[in-house]
């Protein structure tokens, strides 16, 4: 391993040199006693070379030997300062862009050494480079020498939609073009993505004018009136996105503001400052990206795994939330390296985005397109592109964690309230227990699959954290996972006093001749009930393969990227509804025995039955009471992938108090009440007085 030591080291190469005239008018200074070692460190991430016409007859090589091709990156690493204005650093070039990082071994013939200073006359930081020599036979014979490299760095003042690198610089030779070593001067620039917020740096808008036509369209902007969008210093205004193009391809990305009017982009977070929005134009520019894993087509131009940026500018109406501009993209450094700068741009891309209003309902997401003002005959033409994005606002993340927070609570009281019922009811049929054989067992047994259920599919949250899908959204911490735990044992004690009415039942009719009519009467309620679930479950299997034909197709499976369609979520919210209705069991038995005895008490049936209908009724008023619901966050009762939509909300309620009041009937007046009187009698069963003989 080769390595450059420091220790006892003088900065002698220091010297700026005057071989390029400086640009100080186009260059920022330090103010303030600000170093420029620091800031070196903050921008030496990579830079993108640039080769100029001249280097088709010049060997423009920095490196001044055949590696077998052309470096397209150089890095600045090992940055070591002396002073605030001085530094020593390595110089490493290479042809990919992720290369030459701190943990990478030192190549020789791809490493130069460097130190330099600033240079505050003319605003520029001035370096010389120098070559390791023989390294070839032995890399302990390796020395520094050929120190003929000059290097200047500057960073501008000014940016614009074709020059978003704050820091550039010029690296050539000093020696004559018959010398060897000598290499063409090249160009350098910072890549956009690295952005270092120097003092005074400012933005050039020159595509406004071409904006303005498209963007205030009255007819789109009648829409959009009289809600409230975003300000244009908002987080909101960044966002992750997927693009899709002509042939279904997917691709996905990053958005966000560069410069909001003359101010360097501030996002606030602070949801209050959302409402002093300034209804005025704005300008504004953007950086734009997206990659994708395969063959994505545009501009004639196929792009796998490469990072497509698209600069833009243009205008931002918070009054409206929507987003017009002009955007341009870089040809030269991606197609053609001969290009000359100013001829290395398609500036012809229109990219239009619409936000969604604060409070948007649910599915409301931002929607936009890029598409090309070119003719279709151009070379540069595309498709347009469709854009869509799942991030969500501040303060809708916010609503969500609240009501997290609220359906935790929830769940510990419903959960609660379960188990102190079914305690009532074991008291019950404690002081009458004659009432004990004409309980279902297949109620009972409902209710207790019910419970068992959560306990054995998520036995594990009772010692593990398994909760890393809500943990990545919302960052919550310990708490969550310490009211996870007091729910499964809340829940596991309602199991456990289910069980034992269970098991009370079933002993209470082993005991008796008598009871053998009762166990005909289970074993035609279960005969019932058992076709019906299973054609229930059927149903749900058809359609949950019915939604997977639905949510296939790739740009709406890219949109729904957070719902995960599974058979096994979709059979446990039929489940679900299933013990919505556990009356069900009960009813039929009373209908066949006929029996009006007082089996279940009114605290265990009405109070289950309020418990089961809460989610509903919760549901339902969020659903009129709240703008939006995200589906990671939902603890207590999912629209979206449970049985919770608006008429589900109506319908189980209805049939759960149904059910209720015909139990009270039934246990009032007998199980079949509510039948035709022709109906109601059974020979059966029947109670016959006994005669005396006396």
């Amino acid at each position: 391993m080769v390595g450059i030591s420091v220790r006892n080291y003088e900065l002698t190469l220091d010297e700026c040199l005057n071989g390029i005239e400086g640009k100080k008018n186009i260059s920022l200074g330090l103010e303030g006693g600000r170093g420029a070692c620091p800031l070196l460190i903050s921008s030496a991430d990579r830079f993108e070379l640039e080769y100029g016409s001249h280097c088709v007859s010049v060997d423009c090589n920095p490196l001044g030997m055949n590696i077998g091709y052309m470096p397209k990156f150089m890095f600045l690493t090992g940055i070591h300062c002396f002073g605030k204005q001085s530094a020593q650093f390595l110089l490493r070039v290479s042809k990919e862009p992720h290369y030459g990082r701190y943990d990478e071994p030192l190549v020789p013939n791809t490493t130069l050494v460097a130190e330099g200073s600033w240079d505050g006359k003319n605003n520029q930081f001035c370096a010389t480079a120098c070559r390791v020599l023989n390294f070839s036979h032995s890399l302990s014979d390796a020395f520094i020498g050929d120190c003929s490299i000059k290097l200047r760095l500057r960073f501008s003042s000014t940016l614009s939609i074709k020059s978003r690198s704050n820091t550039i610089g010029q690296i050539w030779s000093n020696k004559t073009t018959n010398d060897s070593g000598y290499f063409g001067e090249l160009l350098f620039h910072s890549l956009a993505d690295k952005m270092i917020r120097v003092p005074g740096l400012k933005y050039e808008y020159t595509k406004i004018e071409s904006v303005k036509g498209y963007c205030l369209e009255k007819n789109t902007l009648k829409k959009h009136k009289g809600k409230k969008y975003p300000n244009s210093h908002s987080s909101d205004l960044r966002f992750y996105m997927t693009i899709r193009n002509r042939n279904g391809v997917v691709g996905s990305g990053y958005s966000s503001p560069l410069f909001v009017g003359d101010l360097f982009y501030e996002p606030v977070w602070s949801t209050n400052k959302e409402n002093n929005i300034d209804y005025t134009l704005v300008n504004i520019s953007y950086m734009i990206s997206f990659t994708s894993s395969i063959d994505f087509n545009l501009g004639g131009k196929t792009f796998m795994n490469t990072s497509l940026v698209i600069s833009a500018e243009g205008i931002y109406d918070a009054e409206h939330g929507r987003l017009c501009m002009v955007g341009c993209r870089d040809l030269g450094s991606k197609h053609n390296q001969n290009l000359k700068k100013n001829d290395s741009f398609d500036c012809e891309i229109r990219v239009t985005i619409q936000f969604p209003p604060l409070d948007a309902k649910r599915g409301a997401h931002v929607q936009g397109t890029i598409d090309s003002t070119r003719e279709r005959k151009d070379l540069l033409y595309f498709d347009p592109l469709e854009l869509s994005s799942n991030s969500i606002y501040t303060s809708q993340a916010k609503e969500s964690v609240w009501r997290m927070d609220l359906e935790v609570t929830m769940v510990l009281i419903t959960n609660t309230l379960a188990c102190i019922f079914v305690g009532l009811q074991l008291l019950y049929v404690k002081k009458k227990p004659k009432e004990l054989p004409f309980i279902s067992i297949a109620m009972l047994t409902v209710i207790t699959l019910g419970h068992m259920s959560p306990l054995v599919l998520n036995f594990e949250a009772l010692f593990v954290s398994n909760r890393n899908r809500q943990n990545v959204f919302l960052g919550s911490g310990s708490w969550l996972e310490v009211n996870e735990v007091i729910i499964r044992v809340i829940t596991m004690f309602a199991f456990l006093l289910e069980f034992r009415l269970l098991q009370l039942t079933w002993s209470s009719r082993s005991y008796e001749e008598t009871h053998k009519g009762i166990w005909v009467c289970e074993k035609k309620v279960l005969f019932l009930c058992l076709p019906l679930y299973l054609g229930g479950g059927l149903i749900a299997f058809f359609l949950h393969q019915w939604k997977i034909s639905q949510y296939n197709r790739p740009f709406r499976r890219a949109r729904m990227w957070y719902k995960r369609l599974s058979l096994w979520g979709d059979l446990k919210s039929y489940a679900g509804l299933i013990l919505d209705g556990f009356l069900l069991p009960q009813i039929i038995f009373n209908l066949f025995f006929n029996s009006r005895e007082k089996a279940l008490s009114p605290s265990f049936y009405v109070g289950t039955t309020v418990v089961r209908l809460l989610p509903h009724v919760y549901n339902l008023y969020m659903a009129y009471s709240s703008s939006w619901n995200f589906d990671l966050s939902y603890l207590y009762a999912n629209p979206r992938m449970d049985f919770f939509s608006k008429s589900w909300d109506l319908i189980i309620p209805f049939f759960g108090l149904l059910f209720g009041a015909l139990i009270y009937l039934q246990q009032r007046f007998g199980g079949r009440c509510f039948l035709p009187k022709r109906f109601r009698h059974s020979s059966a069963y029947e109670k016959v007085p006994v005669v005396s003989n006396e």
